[in-house]
């Protein structure tokens, strides 16, 4: 793809500072961002490569801003640390294997059932979400299994890999939304890293596109991570989802039908 109108560059750029709205707040700006960058015509592996560029950015600014809250302590998750990288290695190297026609087929099925899966999955209410965690979780096993897991989901394809280790650490660790928030772009960043660079050195990425939509992400970011931290994620889960699951229909009613 060698020329991209003015008008869509805007138009990106726009869903970008969304998306990395969207991802501080309450995780998977990738929802967004995938299939713009796939509705342009970009084939799978471009944009998935693409997106971790972008993405990069906005997981990096809002990693920081909740580090700076102390919100997130590096020291506690050395061990997820060391597994998201191992995974997300992985399963970069695996999508890289895997056939353009399948991934286009694949992509909005996932995209639409982590949509789903936001839709449906419980929310903390009330006191516990205000509550203060104190020190570090003893469940290194967990740590580990899901640094893989979700690491390698990340390489693989991307989309809403922030909602699952927003949701999966208060579920394991009982942490509050905004610890669990803290690990969650944590831990996005490394994912996210690691693979832009597998990405890189593939030869999946266009850096134009990748670098415009980085800066609206970042943008996007800070103001969701504050957002975030005053007001939690409740208020734009709603529109999230809608805006998600329309954009994974129509991308799947492309591929499939």
């Amino acid at each position: 793809m060698e020329f991209i109108e003015p008008s869509m560059l805007v138009i990106l750029a726009l869903v970008a500072f969304a998306a990395g709205f969207i991802d501080a707040v309450a995780g998977g700006g990738g929802m967004l961002t995938v299939p713009a960058l796939l509705s342009l015509g970009l084939p799978p592996h471009i944009a998935l490569g693409t997106n971790k560029l972008a993405a990069t950015f906005a997981s990096s600014t809002a990693a920081f801003t909740y580090y700076r809250k102390r919100l997130f302590s590096p020291e506690c998750w050395y061990r997820a640390f060391i597994a998201t990288l191992i995974g997300a290695t992985i399963g970069t190297l695996v999508v890289d294997m895997i056939s353009t026609e399948w991934l286009e087929k694949i992509l909005p099925l996932i995209i639409l059932a982590a949509a789903l899966y936001t839709v449906f999955q419980k929310a903390p209410q009330g006191d516990e979400q205000n509550k203060v965690h104190v020190g570090c979780p003893k469940f290194n096993r967990k740590q580990y299994l899901q640094g893989l897991s979700l690491g390698f989901y990340d390489g693989v394809a991307g989309p809403g890999t922030g909602a699952f280790w927003t949701v999966s650490s208060m579920a394991l660790y009982r942490l509050n939304i905004l610890f669990a928030s803290g690990l969650s772009k944590a831990m996005n960043f490394t994912s996210n890293f690691t693979s832009l660079i597998t990405f890189a050195v593939l030869g999946h990425i266009n850096w134009v596109l990748g670098l415009t939509m980085g800066l609206c992400l970042m943008a996007g970011a800070y103001i969701g991570a504050h957002s975030a931290i005053r007001f939690g994620a409740k208020f734009i889960r709603p529109i999230f989802v809608t805006v998600v699951s329309i954009l994974a229909i129509k991308l799947a009613y492309d591929a499939w039908l």
